[in-house]
């Protein structure tokens, strides 16, 4: 079984506190090799995500990685931000480029994720393992795929240590998408990310914002279910424990989980797989 990893996002209530810190002693059983922490669109959850990095790291004792976005903020900003992540001990940062929220004008100083792994690296040297997102079914807004997959090349040029995947269903899609990274030098790992099946009218939402494609067999079972929670519940399990399988028998370092702050869905897949 190769090394795991857990995505949270910043909680905003008492109420979603509570709900991370039962999730995160859950999955703690499965000994992460780090976890990782989403930043809020344009700055809006700053504060909470080094509140959440903090938590996870001082009572949880987890290896906790910040995501850290270049979208809307200045270079002094992320500066603050690198310096307390080092002394809150971070040693793993995942860099992204982020998404400019609807209304807000300014980018930020640093344009591409590529700009950000260069900033950090002239400002930190190799204080901090740098992780970078990659999309094997193609960033939904590049140009076309081999477009793509050079963005992809200039942030591995710029210093980045491994990869995480945006979630897929065709296993096919992240073998095709390292072949073709290899075959332009890239050497990093490149992780895939796994998404749990739990609520599925949610996860169409969120595929269809991000360019994730699920394939129509998958779909066209969940609507059979109906309102059978259970049912797409064991189904997703199934369907996403069988992808894990066929990501380890291909040579995947690792397998990355986004949790959504929730702990059954992700220990229902690694249940199947014997973890």
């Amino acid at each position: 079984m190769p090394t795991l990893s857990f995505e949270f996002y910043p909680p905003k209530t008492d109420e979603q506190r509570t709900q991370l810190d039962r999730t995160a002693d859950k999955l703690k059983a499965h000994a992460p090799e780090y976890v990782s922490c989403t930043f809020g669109a344009g700055g809006s959850t700053l504060s909470y995500t080094s509140e959440t990095v903090r938590h996870l790291h001082q009572h949880h004792g987890f290896d906790a990685a910040p995501h850290l976005s270049c979208v809307g903020g200045s270079r002094e900003e992320i500066r603050e931000l690198l310096r307390l992540y080092r002394a809150l001990g971070c040693k793993r940062i995942v860099a992204l480029r982020g998404d400019l929220p609807s209304g807000m004008g300014h980018p930020g100083d640093l344009r591409y994720a590529s700009e950000l792994i260069e900033f950090i690296r002239a400002e930190h040297g190799d204080a901090f393992h740098i992780e970078v997102g990659c999309y094997p079914e193609t960033h939904p807004q590049a140009e076309d795929a081999l477009a793509d997959l050079k963005h992809f090349k200039a942030k591995v040029d710029a210093g980045a240590d491994g990869a995480i995947t945006q979630y897929f269903y065709n296993p096919d899609a992240y073998f095709h998408f390292v072949d073709a990274v290899r075959r332009l030098g890239v050497e990093i790992p490149i992780v895939p990310g796994i998404m749990p099946i739990s609520n599925f009218t949610q996860l169409r939402r969120f595929s269809e914002a991000c360019g994730a494609e699920i394939p129509r067999w998958i779909g066209k079972r969940m609507q059979a279910f109906g309102d059978d929670v259970e049912a797409v519940r064991d189904f997703g399990a199934d369907v996403v424990a069988g992808l894990c399988e066929r990501l380890i028998a291909g040579g995947a370092p690792a397998l990355h989980f986004y949790t959504l702050n929730l702990a059954k869905p992700t220990q229902a897949v690694l249940s199947r797989l014997g973890q």
